[in-house]
């Protein structure tokens, strides 16, 4: 069964936007960059929210920007590749490999879940990944952690007032400092 997995970088006091609403603080270095290429390259689709969605959108036409460097064009042609699936009730149409949903995204995922095919189900965004995670569908947590104290902003953990047993089953620390930390949830029996 495809798992499921919510990764996002996230400040050391757990938040993926500041009060500011900047995520500026987040650019990943070169080495990180390449933890996002392959991680990309794993999914089979990727769920998103409209914000998410709307900050991704410039990766839909990025090969064009003639300031991209090679990396930056592979992770490009990733994600204009990539399956998407934009959930949002104002959007009125998705552009690219994207489409969109409006319904519950626990039936999308049992959809997504029931189909052949390979890679994880990923998911971005904090709104949309509290709702999947209130459903217990989440089945790994993936932190690209900063050393940065926000004090603030949007919290990359969601709130449903639940404890959620975790199992850390890999770390890995990058030349810029930052960490990247696995968890899978207990309840998990595959790698």
């Amino acid at each position: 069964m495809r798992r499921v997995t919510y990764s996002m970088n996230v400040s050391l006091d757990g938040y993926i936007v500041g009060p500011d609403g900047g995520m500026d603080w987040g650019a990943p270095d070169e080495e990180v960059f390449r933890f996002w290429i392959e991680d990309v390259r794993a999914a089979g689709v990727h769920l998103l929210g409209r914000r998410l969605y709307e900050a991704m959108l410039y990766w839909e036409t990025a090969e064009q920007d003639p300031s991209l460097d090679a990396p930056g064009l592979e992770f490009a042609a990733l994600w204009k590749a990539l399956p998407k699936v934009v959930f949002s009730n104002t959007l009125s149409a998705v552009e690219g490999n994207a489409r969109l949903v409006s319904g519950d995204v626990a039936k999308e995922i049992e959809r997504l879940r029931a189909e052949p095919g390979e890679g994880d189900i990923a998911i971005g965004g904090p709104t949309l990944a509290a709702e999947v995670a209130a459903a217990g569908l989440i089945d790994e947590y993936q932190l690209m952690v900063y050393p940065v104290l926000l004090g603030g902003g949007i919290s990359y953990f969601p709130r449903h007032e639940r404890q959620v047993d975790l199992e850390l089953v890999e770390t890995r620390s990058y030349n810029s400092r930052v960490v990247y930390l696995r968890y899978r949830t207990a309840r998990q029996d595959t790698p």
